[in-house]
């Protein structure tokens, strides 16, 4: 029995029957076998290969069909079953056509009281997607992620993997529309921003072709340095938390190096109260 339409639009199976999938065209075979070679060379063992070679396949079609997962097998001597049941343990790779941008909004528990959960909110509004869905011009894949170690940025936004940090609603609508749009936009930290089949293609193991993406890095931010500090004897920055009633409001930091960066200066869940009680850091 062959596949419904929806199983093929979605590579989600509906519990019937498949046919064996269909291989790729000669050309792109003999392609990705040379790339596939070189990426099994560098392990002891054939099967250790698995996960770069699935995001060699999703790097070819922009995510993990049949046929890559029968290329994965066949490859390396694995069974089908064996292959889908790692591509479909992995949240990395993707079982259904994906856009040319994989947005992800951090909705743990420290973003999400940022302001990550309001920002999820007005992206699906806006994009007229939910989570994990694709918008219709094939931009923009929406989804929500859990932690990716940068809560000292809160909110963070994530584009196919390179951080978007100190979001807003506001910001983050604009950063999917210049998406959208093709205006180039810069993460606020790390490498240069790509499409989703060429991070695939990096995950897989291939040289980063990004100018200046080598020497980019996405250093710890000053509340992770804290700890640092005090055990080498350095003095802590104190900062004063101001009363809840009434109290200045911090500035917004001097240099963002996004270009869709815009810190905010409250939590989302409580706009009315800018900080916490009275206190002093240190004491």
């Amino acid at each position: 029995m062959t596949t419904t339409p929806e199983e093929q639009d979605t590579g989600v199976s509906l519990g019937m029957p498949q046919l064996p999938a269909p291989d790729y065209p000669a050309d792109v075979r003999a392609r990705l076998g040379a790339d596939a070679k070189e990426i099994i060379a560098r392990y002891p063992g054939s099967r250790s290969a698995l996960l770069p070679l699935l995001h060699l396949v999703q790097a070819e079609e922009g995510h993990v069909t049949r046929t890559g997962m029968r290329f994965c097998a066949e490859t390396l001597g694995l069974t089908t079953a064996e292959v889908t049941a790692v591509a479909t343990f992995y949240t990395m790779y993707r079982r259904k056509p994906s856009g040319d941008y994989q947005v992800g909004v951090c909705t743990n528990t420290l973003c999400a009281v940022m302001g990550g959960d309001a920002i999820f909110e007005e992206l699906k509004q806006h994009l007229g997607v939910g989570n994990d869905e694709t918008t219709e011009d094939g931009k923009i894949t929406l989804e929500h992620i859990e932690c990716n170690a940068a809560c000292d940025f809160a909110p963070v936004v994530m584009v196919n993997w390179e951080f978007f940090d100190n979001q807003t609603p506001q910001s983050a609508k604009r950063l999917v529309d210049d998406l959208r749009a093709g205006v180039p936009v810069e993460p606020t930290r790390g490498a240069p921003l790509c499409t989703y089949k060429e991070t695939a293609r990096i995950l897989a193991g291939f040289p980063d072709e990004r100018p200046g993406a080598v020497e980019a890095s996405g250093g710890a931010g000053p509340a992770s340095l804290i700890g640092l500090r005090l055990a080498k004897g350095e003095a802590s920055q104190r900062r004063v938390v101001h009363p809840r009633a009434g109290g200045p409001q911090t500035d917004a930091p001097a240099e963002h190096l996004s270009s869709h960066d815009a810190p905010q200066q409250t939590s989302a869940s409580d706009p009315a109260h800018p900080a916490g009680p009275t206190a002093e850091e240190g004491e």
